[in-house]
Parts: structure tokens; C-alpha cells; sequence
């Protein structure tokens, strides 16, 4: 159901429900939220998801998964993958519908093959998504695009996605992987704080993760570095 693969630093979680287009269900669910939380206490500096086959994820399962327990595993699974402090990016290869489209911006960037598609089709099927997606979906691509999404019930292609910064960078799993091996070597406790700040952190979590970042072995390591004129080698500490 979920692959769990490591390439140095990186790791790959693959949602593998090709049978039904990689549909999300209450053990898909609970598959990812343990998957991203194990990558992240083995080391792993960045994460990527992505689909089995042609697909990426074609929303939630149509055959019945609307329970209140399905929709706590899903959000819970998705506002964690939003908090994690390790970069994650999704490489959206196929439809991304949905609750594939939710998936796809609880990471942190998005890279698109020419197959991918984004939709929140709510409107067609009489169901809602929380605020945390709206918005979301608002911040990335703005209001307009956020509004065509989901008041118009819009599919965006990949060159769209890219026009509005719903999707970051055009590409295949190949290409995500490449700049995920590049975030990798960059200052893990950085990139921790970014996150936080971006994704709406408190301000207690903000300052200690500021404070964090000036206090680490990290900073003094970036200035040998460039003493040395040598790539700094950042441990996280």
C-alpha cells in the first residue's frame, strides 16, 4: 500500500494503490502519517511522495470512505505532513484529485510531470474540504486560482499549475529526487524554522526555533566553511 525506500539522505514514499489509481483510504492514510513521521526520526534531511503508475493520487476512495474517521486519519495526516520539520516534496505524476490535490500541497513543493492534473471538485459532488485547504490553496496560487479551484470546479494541467505556483517546477520523480538530494545538504535546522514560519507557526515555536538556529554547531560550521572555501557539511545540531 505505501513504499518506503532511502536514497541517502532521502527518502521516497510511494503510495501503491494502483488498482484504484491511488485513492486514499483509512489505511493509506494511517500508512503515510507513520511513514513521513519514521523517515523524519531516521535522519532523512528530505522526503518525497509520489504515485504508483499513471495516477498520483485520484482523491479519496469512492467506495465509502466519508466516515468521521476516515476524514480525522486524512487531516491528521495532513496538517502532520505540514508540520514535520523535514522539506517534502511531492512529484505528482498523473492526476493529483481532490484529496490527492490536498496531498499535494501539504507538502512543501511540487514538481509536475506533463500528466499532472490538480482539482478540488467539491462542487460536483456536494462534499467540502476544511479551511486549512482553501486557504492553503489560496496562499500557493492565489485568490483567483484558489477561487477557480473552487468555486468553478476548474482541472488545472500542469502548465496552468505552473502559471499560478501551484506546482513549483515542471519534471518527473527523477527530477524531484534531484532536488531533493540539493535540499538535502542544506542546514536542516534552517530549513526546520523556514517551514515553521511559513506554514503558520506559533510565535513561542518561532522564537526558540530562531534562537536554535543562531545557538547550532551549524553556524559556526558555515563560517569554517567559508574560510576554508569548502561546502559546509551541516549535522542538524
Amino acid at each position: 500500500m505505501l513504499d518506503s525506500t532511502r536514497d541517502g539522505d532521502v527518502v521516497v514514499l510511494e503510495l501503491r494503490r494502483e488498482e484504484r489509481r491511488n485513492a486514499l483510504n483509512l489505511e493509506l492514510c494511517t500508512a503515510i502519517h507513520a511513514g513521513v513521521d519514521g523517515a523524519v526520526e531516521s535522519g532523512a534531511r528530505a522526503i518525497v511522495i509520489t504515485g504508483q503508475g499513471t495516477a498520483s493520487c485520484s482523491g479519496a476512495d469512492l467506495g465509502g470512505e466519508y466516515s468521521d474517521e476516515f476524514l480525522h486519519v486524512l487531516y491528521s495526516m495532513l496538517h502532520r505532513l505540514a508540520a514535520v520539520p523535514v522539506p517534502l516534496i511531492a512529484a505528482v505524476n498523473g492526476p493529483a484529485i481532490g484529496a490527492g490535490t490536498q496531498l499535494a500541497i501539504a507538502c512543501d513543493l511540487r514538481v509536475a510531470d506533463e500528466t499532472a492534473r490538480f482539482a478540488v471538485p467539491t462542487a460536483r459532488n456536494g462534499m467540502a474540504v476544511d479551511a486549512w485547504t482553501i486557504r492553503t490553496l489560496a496562499k500557493l496560487a492565489g485568490d483567483g486560482a484558489a477561487r477557480q479551484l473552487m468555486l468553478a470546479a476548474v482541472t488545472f494541467d500542469r502548465q496552468k499549475a505552473l502559471d499560478v505556483g501551484l506546482a513549483d517546477r515542471p519534471g518527473t520523480l527523477d527530477d524531484a529526487m534531484a532536488w531533493a538530494h540539493e535540499i538535502a545538504v542544506l542546514a536542516p535546522l534552517s530549513l526546520a524554522h523556514n517551514k515553521l514560519v511559513l506554514n503558520g507557526g506559533d510565535e513561542k515555536a518561532i522564537a526558540a526555533s530562531f534562537a536554535a538556529c543562531w545557538a547550532s554547531d551549524d553556524v559556526r560550521e558555515a563560517a569554517l566553511a567559508r574560510t576554508a572555501k569548502r561546502a559546509p557539511i551541516f549535522g542538524g545540531r
